[in-house]
């Protein structure tokens, strides 16, 4: 069984005021040093159990594929130390290790040596990684004629034709199809099943939330936040809309999951009801319900535009349904400091049982990314009970009309 223990790891480069100062250095060893140390990576510490899977999120130049280098030793730490136990198999930069002008057969036993199989053994796998990759001739044919997808899915499936007991894939899979992106984390989550401790790097929030037990955020080259996948994503994307004054803030909730909200505070909101058809507030609903989402909100300045959201989540953070009021074509405008309002959205909540959370935005536009006066996860909780429908699997109530014909 695989594991990984990270201890103090830090990666810096050295930087020169000049070229002339980097050749002094070389010439003259025991005279003061003439650079200065850039840290992209500085005490980082995490520890992956045996068949633990864990993300890794962060804004492009965080350090995530610096991380992933150092842990799989293609790059040498600074300062700190990786400890792995049992077989590694790593998915790094696209086509890392492949030559251009060598066939796709020939590149595949040379990756396949690399992770320490025999050529025999390669041989005897070879129809199953042809199988896998699907890129038919062109495994025969020079990589160099590759597209990035088929380079992607050639890689892959060099790296997984044998169950690792560490996987380490970085953000490579992003490039491929959807059909083989979905057939690549059907057999990640086949390998989770048998073990395999899995490290990921993604920008996916469905994969990290869906694949992994914990996720780990980083931010300048430092670990900022570790925790479970729903609470780091949550705090991820308020980070993404922090601006100037803006402010980010997590807390427990009732069920101990954390509630992260972030904004400038120019709106917020004050209240939210769920209520059904007879104007009862509910915190249990039937599946199928016409219900109303009411959700006070108070300006706090003046705003030109406010533009209102909302977005169901399921009990693994995984969006179920949003929308907001600019989408809608009925956003507000010119309000001032003390305006109150009460949205009410109508629906039949036609989902499946289960337990559902409710997040609010309010912005000026489309998106949080702009203008962020408040986001607000788990802002609201509710849960779907079966009482009288047909039984059915799923997030969804989809119930259909059935004709035999014979």
């Amino acid at each position: 069984m695989g594991s990984i223990v990270v201890s103090g790891l830090g990666k810096a480069y050295k930087q020169y005021p000049s070229r002339w100062s980097r050749l002094a250095e070389w010439l003259l060893p025991a005279a003061s040093a003439r650079h200065r140390l850039k840290w992209v990576l500085r005490d980082i510490s995490f520890r992956l159990g045996a068949g633990e899977a864990v993300g890794i999120i962060g804004i492009n130049g965080a350090g995530k594929s610096t991380l992933l280098k150092l842990i799989t030793g293609t790059s040498q730490p600074t300062s700190g130390s990786v400890a792995i136990s049992g077989s590694v198999a790593a998915l790094l930069e696209l086509g890392m290790g492949f030559h251009p002008d060598f066939t796709g057969r020939q590149n595949a036993y040379m990756a396949g040596q690399l992770l320490g199989m025999a050529v025999e053994e390669i041989s005897a796998l070879m129809p199953q990684i042809e199988e896998f990759a699907e890129i038919g001739e062109y495994i025969d044919q020079p990589v160099r004629v590759y597209s990035s997808g088929m380079q992607m899915r050639l890689a892959f499936s060099v790296a997984t034709v044998r169950r690792p007991d560490v996987l380490i894939v970085d953000e490579a899979l992003s490039v491929g199809d959807a059909y083989f992106q979905h057939k690549s984390f059907e057999r990640i989550r086949e390998f989770r099943k048998q073990g395999t401790t899995l490290l990921i790097v993604s920008h996916d929030r469905a994969a990290i939330q869906s694949i992994c037990d914990r996720a780990i955020l980083l931010d300048g080259g430092r670990l900022a936040l570790e925790g479970s996948p729903e609470q780091v994503m949550d705090f991820y994307n308020a980070m993404l809309a922090e601006r100037d004054n803006a402010k980010v803030e997590q807390s427990a909730a009732a069920d101990g999951r954390v509630q992260t909200r972030s904004g400038t505070g120019e709106a917020t909101v004050t209240r939210i009801t769920l209520e059904n058809a007879d104007g009862e507030q509910v915190e249990t609903v039937n599946v199928g319900t016409d219900v109303s989402l009411r959700i006070g909100v108070r300006v706090n300045r003046p705003v030109r535009r406010l533009v209102l959201g909302y977005m169901i989540k399921d009990r693994l953070g995984q969006p179920i349904y949003g929308t907001n009021t600019h989408h809608m074509g009925q956003p507000l405008t010119d309000l001032q400091a003390g305006d109150e309002l009460e949205y009410r959205f109508r629906f039949p909540l036609n989902l499946g049982a289960g337990s559902y959370s409710v997040t609010t935005a309010l912005t000026s536009s489309e998106t949080h990314l702009s203008d962020n006066y408040e986001w607000r996860d788990l802002a609201f909780l509710f849960m779907v009970a079966n009482l009288n429908r047909n039984e059915f699997v799923g997030c969804n109530w989809l119930e259909p009309k059935v004709d035999i014909i014979r």
